[in-house]
């Protein structure tokens, strides 16, 4: 017989509190017994809390997805030991550490044997529950025993409480699911534990830190969720934006960009992240994975570049002005004039084709010749293309910005709105600096934009 403990089960009665009159009193018995009924056994110290709302027990949720995700990112490495050998049976860097795995093994083995023997002055502290904790270089190493293994952990800071006990699940789990291997390991060094790296991905929450790509298919009652939850419309806009030009993204780059937008708890952010990943609309991609997906994405960036000759022939980068400022060493006034008049050329057939970025290049690139020979008529001449070009630009995004602004305030995904008014006002005052705007209009239009921004933060 295999048999299980629960733990964060919720259960609801079925009744309103107002109508049952042994409530409060008789709840705890009223819960054993609907229990007992579907099979279920209780102990002695079965514990109960009351979750009086729905908003506390969603925080309650939030809380604990926090604390996870703060517990693995100061997770760098996790070593499953032998109990009786000291000898390494899992080494799973999580973020790296650097540190040489196989010393630090045999100094562990070396000072357990020491503290429990009593014969010599222990260096690793015996904390609460069992728990060692020592410095190690620039980590913190958190210990614990089990009947057959030694969970280590290399840590950035000191283990929090929530961490402690995550530790001493995983090391019930393992125990329970690994105990004939081990001691078949420790008898005859055969390995054979399949499985057990993604016992602890899922153990520690570990996936938290993976790259992060989006599911290819959503189902159709998943969409609906996410269209009525308008974070989780905010985190899949943000994902899809990195996404056009990186192979994956991370939990860490969402979460920020989500509270950058909106003054919104971290936690509720985190917790919607977690939501996606539950439904599989975000999936973890592991390292070795993700290395591949990088190569093959950074490829095919390359060819379709290459592919496209005429766009190839017009973009421009910094190399560009390292040679030109080489070859101005050796320019007459007559051919700097005609490379000059080429480099405006070039930015006049981009500014046509709307390719505008390489056009500014190409007028940037002949302002400087202009300015190196000291072509008094060109230099306001060509100034003035590369100032009407800016205005241009900064328009284009402006009418961008504000028309998806207007757009995803249509369909309530106000972050999204908020998001992208936030960069109209950017580029407003970016205008200000840069391009030939009227300053009273354009100060005008800030503030109005802040006005809408206001009233969509106290929609959220």
């Amino acid at each position: 017989m295999v048999y299980f403990e629960l733990s964060r089960i919720g259960f609801n009665c079925g009744l309103d509190k107002q109508n049952c009159k042994l409530y409060p009193q008789n709840c705890i018995q009223c819960i054993k017994e609907k229990l007992n009924s579907l099979g279920l056994e209780v102990q002695s110290n079965f514990k109960i809390s009351e979750i009086d709302s729905e908003e506390k027990r969603l925080q309650m949720y939030r809380e604990i997805i926090w604390q996870k995700f703060w517990d693995v990112l100061n997770i760098k490495h996790i070593i499953i030991m032998s109990k009786n050998s000291g000898l390494s049976i899992i080494d799973y860097p999580i973020t790296g550490s650097g540190i040489d795995i196989s010393l630090l093994t045999g100094f562990i083995q070396a000072n357990m044997t020491f503290s429990e023997s009593g014969n010599s002055k222990p260096v690793l502290k015996n904390t609460k529950r069992y728990f060692y904790e020592f410095d190690y270089k620039d980590f913190t190493i958190l210990l614990k025993n089990s009947r057959y293994t030694r969970a280590c952990l290399v840590l950035e800071k000191k283990a929090s409480e929530s961490l402690k006990t995550t530790v001493n699940e995983f090391l019930r789990g393992f125990d329970s699911r690994y105990q004939e291997k081990i001691i078949k390991y420790e008898r005859t060094g055969l390995f054979n534990f399949n499985g057990s790296i993604d016992f602890i991905i899922e153990s520690f929450e570990v996936k938290l830190m993976f790259p992060m790509v989006l599911s290819h298919t959503v189902p159709p009652g998943i969409t609906e969720k996410i269209n009525e939850n308008y974070i989780k419309k905010a985190i899949m806009n943000i994902a899809n934006e990195i996404l056009i030009n990186k192979p994956f993204f991370f939990v860490n780059k969402v979460l920020n960009s989500v509270i950058e937008i909106v003054d919104i708890e971290p936690a509720a952010v985190l917790y919607e992240i977690y939501q996606l990943l539950e439904m599989e609309v975000i999936i973890p991609t592991k390292l070795e994975v993700a290395e591949s997906k990088a190569k093959s994405f950074n490829e095919n960036r390359a060819m379709n570049l290459e592919k496209n000759e005429s766009l190839s022939s017009l973009l421009t980068n910094e190399s560009d002005f390292q040679v030109l400022k080489q070859e101005l060493e050796h320019l007459n006034e007559e051919e700097a004039s005609n490379l000059m008049e080429k480099y405006v050329r070039k930015g006049k057939n981009a500014e046509d084709a709307l390719i505008y970025q390489a056009a500014l290049k190409e007028y940037e690139k002949a302002l400087y010749l202009a300015s190196g020979f000291n072509f008094e008529k060109d230099i306001g001449r060509i100034s003035f293309l590369i100032l009407e070009l800016e205005k241009k630009i900064n328009d284009m995004e402006l009418d961008y910005a504000e028309n998806a602004a207007e757009k995803a305030e249509k369909r309530k995904d106000y972050i999204d709105s908020i998001r992208f008014y936030k960069k109209a006002i950017k580029l407003l005052e970016r205008g200000l600096d840069t391009v030939k705007v009227d300053p009273a209009n354009t100060e005008t239009k800030i503030r109005k934009l802040k006005k809408k921004i206001s009233k969509l933060e106290a929609r959220i």
